[in-house]
């Protein structure tokens, strides 16, 4: 199926200013834009290297928004009237009732555009005659920075002249500190206009109604904005039909191999089992949204990692290697060239490189090297570039490093970590979890992980033509293996972290669960396995989340964070743990848990955290979304949430890609609908078909 933005639209989402509620957010591929709890105001509208954050630590943590709807002189928000929210990937619905009036606002992003567009429609339902007086209440704080993002909030000035714009009706906000303007406006032009909004009054016979357009361009001067404005202006409508159709051209690129959007595609998915298409879907959305095009940055193709708040110029190796089957076969032309951008820099300094700049961004992640090495491996398995790891990247000093000897000298980095127990010491919180404090030092998933890298990195050096050294690493993680296994915590479950002086701390983390069944779970015992789905059915499942931290856990009281504590997870865990599960042959647990996952995207595209339904009521019937406001500080969506594209190409449908032994398939598909077909699976410069069977060659794409 390839899907239309009606067939991947959300469910209505119905919420008041005050709510845990993360509103919905879109993208041009050139930026972002995020609504407000309100029935027409937007916050997050930036473009780097153009940007209007919403806040201003720390002067104020509060949201500062733009294109506010007062109603007969009072702000709309104020009134306490809930709004229903309706997003696809070509626009945001609102839709709400207040003092006999129906209000709807239509939210986009002009394709190709630094801009935005409201449409606003307010329809007389008080059965008489009514004068209605609309205010659009305007704001900027908009800059242009090429070295500010390395950061979790966006630059901003929240000192902008504000100029008025007589003949358009509109105000210019110029920057005083920087290059860059704003200007906002209506169309038709208002009544009039002032510093702070623009004025707009009609009288309404029963049941009649009234358009208006918000606009709001971002440009470096005054003249290219009023060029763009003027532009718009001549038809807004075609607008939303133009980004509806563009939209939809996008996702039939996606599934389209040979298209014109991307270096590759991705599988199409026929089935009957509306949950897994929308799990698909979703998987497909977590990595097509962060897609970022522009002229203006270092790296002109990228994906980001999150949206549309906070860290927007940013792709963390972690993200990107939990969505790599998605990137590998989508667009494995940018998942090359950042891996050798990555290994050009000292990724044991750095979470990320900042896409304006091309720069590392820190601080050092844990992960790294496990993430970069995975990453390279996907993308070398699944395309068959071997060539590849003959060549070469060049760091910063201009230093020429060997592809393959750069992936070995991460498989090998725990080394200089090493404690006196033959694991690695992966020190404190920071670089870690981050919000649990007994996730420090030597842990087992991250050991797991670097059994993994030294792995796959042997059969990396074993395709080119280095079987001592292949030999040399894979008895190396064979060694390693004795001493993770004394870090488990037998009749439990569950690992333990060894903390300085040797003790040892239990910890009831999906990341160990999940890691170390993906990594090395054919090394453990069947008991221990059992075991640990035990644990996870006991203290991390939820109807239609996870736990990231078992409540059980010592460590709950720490912090609240639903991305690893445990008031929910992080967008990837229940897409890992699933596939977890499939490894270990729970496919009836994992059948059933997916019926109330599926619930939980019907919000679209999964978010960097989703609250546990126990804590916060459910949103549709699944898993709120996490709040981007502190304490909870997690964005709308997350690339991470391409893990599951993973799931169900690796996990349900059981592809196999060998470096050099063929496609095979060990798929559990029959246990969801016994006639599913995964079309066009790309390896190796070929197209495959999976279905219950196995895997097939195809004649030609379809």
């Amino acid at each position: 199926m390839i899907p239309t933005v009606e067939d991947l639209a959300s469910a209505p989402l119905t919420h008041r200013f005050g709510d845990l509620f993360n509103p919905p957010a879109l993208t041009n591929f050139r930026g972002s834009v995020q609504a407000a709890i309100d029935i027409g105001a937007i916050r997050c509208l930036n473009f780097p290297p153009f940007a209007t954050s919403d806040s201003f630590p720390p002067i104020t943590w509060s949201d500062s928004v733009t294109g506010g709807l007062f109603v007969d002189g009072r702000y709309f928000a104020s009134t306490g009237a809930p709004v229903t929210f309706v997003w696809r990937p070509d626009r945001i619905v609102r839709r709400a009732e207040h003092d006999g009036l129906r209000l709807r606002t239509d939210t986009v992003l002009p394709m190709g555009r630094t801009a935005v567009l409201v449409r606003v429609r307010v329809e007389n339902a008080s059965g008489v005659a009514r004068r209605v007086v609309l205010r659009v209440g305007l704001k900027a704080t908009i800059t242009m920075s090429t070295s500010d993002w390395s950061r979790p909030i966006a630059p901003s000035e929240f000192d902008n002249e504000p100029i008025v714009d007589p003949r358009r009706k509109a105000v210019l906000f110029r920057a005083r500190h920087s290059a860059a303007v704003s200007l906002q406006g209506c169309v038709p032009a208002g009544d009039d206009v002032s510093a702070n909004g623009v004025d707009v009054a009609r009288t309404l016979q029963p049941g009649a109604a009234w358009e208006l357009y918000y606009l709001n361009v971002v440009a470096e001067d005054g003249d290219e904005a009023a060029a763009v404005y003027d532009a718009l202006a001549q038809a807004p409508g075609h607008e939303l039909a133009r980004a509806r159709d563009d939209w939809n051209a996008e996702l039939a690129a996606v599934f389209t191999p040979g298209n014109d959007r991307y270096s590759g595609a991705l599988p199409r998915l026929e089935t009957a089992d509306a949950d897994l298409q929308r799990l698909y879907q979703q998987g497909m959305l977590g990595v097509v949204l962060f897609k970022r095009d522009t002229p203006l940055a270092r790296m002109p193709r990228t994906y980001t990692t999150l949206m549309p708040r906070y860290w927007q110029t940013i792709t963390w190796l972690w993200d990107y290697q939990l969505a790599s089957t998605a990137h590998v076969m989508l667009d494995p032309a940018v998942t090359r060239a950042l891996c050798e951008r990555w290994m050009s820099l000292d990724i044991h300094q750095i979470m990320g490189t900042d896409w304006l700049t091309g720069q590392g961004v820190p601080p050092p992640y844990a992960i790294n090297d496990y993430a970069l090495i995975k990453t390279a491996y996907d993308y070398v398995r699944w395309s068959g570039d071997r060539g590849w790891l003959g060549g070469e990247v060049r760091a910063a000093g201009g230093t020429a490093h060997g592809i393959v000897d750069r992936l070995r000298s991460y498989a090998e980095h725990w080394h200089t970590l090493e404690t006196a127990d033959g694991l690695a010491e992966y020190g404190g919180l920071s670089n870690l979890l981050e919000c649990v404090t007994t996730y420090t030092h030597e842990v087992a998933g991250l050991n797991a992980a670097n059994v993994f890298g030294l792995r796959a990195v042997a059969a990396l050096l074993r395709i080119t033509g280095r079987p001592d050294e292949a030999r040399r690493l894979a008895a190396e993680a064979d060694r390693m293996l004795p001493r993770i296994h004394a870090l488990y915590c037998d009749g439990e479950g569950f690992w333990c972290a060894r903390h300085p002086g040797g003790r040892t701390v239990p910890i009831r983390h999906s990341f160990d669960l999940h890691t170390i069944l993906n990594t090395i779970g054919t090394d453990l015992t069947p008991h221990q396995r059992g075991e640990m789905v035990r644990f996870f059915r006991d203290e991390l499942q939820t109807p239609t989340w996870m736990h990231g931290l078992s409540p059980r856990d010592a460590d709950a009281i720490f912090d609240i964070r639903p991305d690893h504590q445990w008031t929910g997870a992080y967008a990837a865990w229940p897409a890992e743990t699933a596939t977890a599960l499939l490894r270990v042959g729970e496919v009836a647990l994992v059948r059933d848990w997916v019926r109330g996952l599926a619930r939980t995207a019907r919000q679209g595209p999964f978010g960097q955290a989703h609250f546990v339904e126990t804590l916060v009521a459910p949103d549709a019937g699944g898993a709120r979304k996490a709040s981007s406001e502190f304490p909870f500080l997690t964005d709308w969506a997350c690339m991470a949430g391409g893990a599951w594209v993973r799931f169900l190409v690796e996990g349900i449908f059981g592809a196999d890609a060998s470096l050099d032994a063929g496609l095979t398939a060990a798929p559990c598909v029959e246990a969801f609908d016994p006639g599913a077909r995964l079309r066009n699976v790309p390896y190796q410069g070929r197209l495959y078909t999976i279905d219950a069977a196995g895997a097939h060659l195809q004649e030609d794409a379809v």
